[in-house]
């Protein structure tokens, strides 16, 4: 958001398709010409004497800016869909077209600027122009969801508008829509899987996404919690200047996730930490996760601090399930009780209670998403270890995966696995998280163990 590199050129200008018919075509114009790109470089390759394969035909960079083009005109859940491939670390897409559909991570097609003043007249009134000084029509970014304006407040601050596409939230109805589709796959391929919970978990939150008001909410939730945080800022959203279809809030000014790249390893280790505190302290001590993990969402600053934006994707958890969660980290990271580690397994309804697996294989299958804080160890998280997090996902081989399901509640934990692990593998972040994570955990709640540690420990001192 605030701080993210401009859109050049009024070749950004589009309005989003918002019928299910209409999405479709779109996507049938993608594929027929993702599949003309196939041919081409098929015929390209045959006369240089090479004997293509699909894969080869079919991961283009020309295919990839079709497709990062098709789905940022699109937005909406389409769009999103873009952004989750962005995060590929290797393991399904080559690394290039990965960094060509990067760009869907804050660059969608903004809307031409009648569009925009229609919006915002009907958010604020006729004379909506006299709320704000300096206001630019070209947005500062535009993603799946809505484009991001700078501009002053009344009172003189300066804040941000993040203005929702006109359309939106048809076009997501009519991509989640075809989510049952989705369901139907995942049960032909995953064994055991029940899908209906997941699919209709992921319909909702997404949905969510397009009512500020309540993402308004969430972020000042969050904002509250964090206030005076040593080195997590989350900005103020502004309420009076708030509705529906735009949110407005303080401008944080910072450099993107391509820059901290360019910064040295310290630098990356330092963002690594803060992101990985400010999951899991969310997760462990508010009983909420912000469960959009990915680089668009984060603003770094040289004092080593890290502002988190976006909380349209906020799934608040029970007690109860969080007493789960708790439950299983103890057993497999803690205790190593393969025992108890199953028990709870298939009380959260993770697994089978039949299942004719041994104890020893389950704890050994389900705790890979644990291995990083089961030792108390330096380490190093790597794009290696990320792609081993999404091959044992998707991998149906395992005769337990037949017996395994995803309760809702799990669903959006799961982007804790995908999306954060991909980010840290990236930064290559190193550190002993087990340690880190010990002092999060509440059923440990143990000393703190790094500089960010003994500053937060003081920071909860006057924090209760």
């Amino acid at each position: 958001m605030a701080g993210s590199k401009k859109n050049d050129g009024d070749d950004g200008h589009k309005s989003i398709p918002t019928s299910r018919a209409g999405r479709f075509a779109r996507v049938a114009r993608m594929a027929g010409g993702v599949a003309g790109g196939m041919l081409a470089e098929g015929t390209r390759q045959l006369r240089a004497g090479k004997r293509p394969s699909a894969r080869d035909m079919l991961m283009t960079p020309a295919n990839a800016r079709r497709v990062a083009d098709q789905l940022a005109t699109m937005r909406g859940a389409a769009m999103k869909v873009g952004q989750i491939l962005s995060m590929d670390t290797g393991e399904f897409l080559p690394r290039e077209l990965a960094d060509i559909l990067a760009r869907l991570r804050s660059d969608a097609k903004y809307m031409p600027p009648q569009q925009l003043h229609k919006t915002m007249t009907d958010a604020y009134g006729e004379d909506w122009e006299q709320l704000f000084y300096g206001f630019d029509n070209k947005p500062l970014a535009a993603a799946s969801i809505g484009q991001v304006h700078k501009t002053v407040s009344p009172d003189g601050r300066e804040i941000v508008l993040k203005v929702q596409y006109p359309g939106v939230a048809e076009a997501i109805v009519a991509d989640l829509r075809n989510a049952d589709l989705l369901g139907a796959v995942l049960r032909q391929g995953f064994g055991g899987l029940d899908p209906a919970e997941m699919v209709d978990e992921i319909k909702l939150r997404i949905a969510e996404e397009t009512d500020y008001e309540l993402e308004a909410r969430n972020q000042q939730q969050f904002a509250e919690y964090y206030r005076d945080h040593p080195f997590i800022k989350i900005p103020d959203v502004v309420p009076r200047l708030s509705t529906r279809c735009v949110l407005t809030t303080e401008l944080v000014e910072g450099f993107g996730w391509s820059e901290l790249m360019q910064r040295d390893q310290a630098v990356r280790d330092r963002a690594g930490e803060v992101i990985f505190r400010f999951v899991f302290r969310s997760l462990y001590r508010m009983g909420a996760f912000n469960g959009d993990p990915h680089p668009g969402n984060y603003l770094f600053h040289d004092d080593g601090t890290v502002t988190f934006l976006d909380f349209g994707l906020v799934k608040h958890f029970t007690s109860e399930e969080m007493s789960t969660f708790g439950s299983m980290v103890k057993a497999a990271a803690v205790d190593h009780d393969d025992v108890e580690f199953r028990s709870i397994l298939e009380g959260a309804g993770m697994l089978q209670p039949d299942a004719p697996v041994s104890t020893e294989a389950v704890g050994e299958y389900f705790s890979h998403f644990y291995d990083t804080v089961r030792t108390d160890a330096d380490m190093t998280w790597t794009r290696e270890y990320a792609n081993s997090i999404v091959r044992h996902t998707f991998d149906r081989t395992s005769p337990i995966s037949q017996y395994a399901t995803v309760p809702r509640a799990f669903v959006f934990i799961q982007r804790i696995n995908l999306g954060l692990y991909a980010l840290l593998g990236e930064l290559h972040a190193s550190g002993n998280y087990r340690r880190i994570a010990a002092e999060l955990w509440p059923f440990v709640d143990a000393e703190p163990s790094t500089d960010f540690g003994r500053a937060e420990a003081a920071w909860l001192a006057t924090h209760p």
